[in-house]
């Protein structure tokens, strides 16, 4: 059985009104990632990414880069806990 990650991350920069939130999805998806992304009041994006290491790991890189019109100045991870939790990506409000 392959490693298992979770991470919790905040993406700073110019990362929000630039289809952030649809595009990690996407991606988190293509990579069958689970977890959530968000929002937050501050100007960042907040995600939660669980799944195999590797591919936590590949999602966790594009995040530093984003979408096109993103200018991503920050990537913060912490590891959590996997609890296996999630059975989906969704984009939270």
């Amino acid at each position: 059985m392959k490693e298992k990650k979770a991470v919790h991350v905040i993406i700073s920069g110019r990362v929000q009104g630039v289809f952030f939130r649809m595009e990690t999805r996407r991606t988190a998806q293509e990579f069958g990632v689970y977890g959530w992304v968000r929002n937050r009041p501050d100007g960042t994006v907040e995600a939660v990414f669980e799944g195999a290491a590797d591919k936590v790991n590949l999602v966790i890189a594009w995040c530093s880069q984003g979408p096109s019109m993103a200018v991503v100045t920050d990537v913060k991870t912490d590891e959590i806990d996997y609890s296996g939790e999630f059975s989906d990506f969704s984009i939270r409000h």
